[in-house]
């Protein structure tokens, strides 16, 4: 076996490409291979026996299950000629380095202890990043459920808006109204001071003119129609205040000037 067969036997065995170097050039310092390879590391390696393959297996840090597997597995692919007595000696391993397969039982404790420690690392990583990945998935989750908030708060902003404008339009129009109103009052109590410096017409006569009645009215029709009037202008049914109040004058009057007659 030449230094690339070697390399290539090691690889086979699961060793990795560090401890692979380092064997190969031990085991062509202690003449356990023929003569160095070409570099190219052709596969192909013929090894002499089981015993040959398992002791070199062992030598290089391979526990001996995985030792057993993988010399079943070359002698079934033909990269063992023989099957060995079970002494595990050869011309390329000397006799008097027989391996002990039991100083191998500390290694193979110490690697399946760090293989657990692995593992268990690897399943806590595993762990972390499922706790990770739920934390995301829990962030986008509320991220979404604060933008449908936030849309139905800007919904509800809107409205109110619609509504504040509406209620201001209104607010101006009753303003507008009151104006109105106040000035109709206004030149009405102008004629009202201009009429002063005229004979002022019978009482009965002005009081039915005002409510739109025929001057041969009775006095029961005429406070008929100031009660009317002053429903419609009462404020509590959506009447204006200064309406009813100089309509009031008009009945009190009214009645007071019947009353002495």
């Amino acid at each position: 076996m030449n230094t690339d067969q070697a390399f290539d036997f090691l690889r086979q065995a699961g060793v990795t490409e560090d401890i692979c170097i380092q064997t190969v050039r031990r085991w062509l310092r202690e003449r356990k291979i023929n003569y160095e390879g070409n570099g190219l590391r052709i596969s192909g390696y013929i090894l002499e026996d089981t015993d040959q393959a398992f002791d070199m297996l062992m030598d290089a840090g391979v526990p001996e299950s995985i030792s057993t597997q993988l010399v079943r597995r070359w002698l079934r692919e033909g990269k063992i000629q023989n099957v060995g007595n079970g002494t595990r000696e050869n011309e390329s391993m000397p006799k008097e380095k027989v391996i002990n397969r039991g100083a191998y039982t500390d290694q193979d404790k110490m690697i399946r202890q760090l293989k657990a420690k692995i593992k268990a690392q690897e399943e806590h990583i595993e762990g972390m990043e499922k706790l990770h990945q739920n934390s995301i998935n829990t962030l986008i989750q509320q991220r979404n459920k604060l933008k449908i908030e936030i849309a139905h708060i800007d919904k509800e902003k809107n409205e109110l808006q619609k509504e504040t404008k509406k209620l201001l339009q209104e607010n101006i129009d009753l303003r507008n109204e009151l104006l109105k109103i106040k000035e109709e009052l206004s030149r009405g109590s102008k004629r009202e001071q201009e009429q002063t410096h005229t004979p002022p017409p019978p009482m009965q006569t002005n009081h039915r003119q005002k409510l739109g009645l025929s001057k041969t009215a009775s006095p029961k029709e005429v406070l008929a129609g100031y009660k009317k009037l002053l429903i419609k202008t009462h404020p509590d049914h959506g009447g204006n205040a200064a309406a009813f109040h100089y309509i009031k004058t008009d009945y009190d009057q009214f009645r007071s000037t019947n009353k002495e007659k």
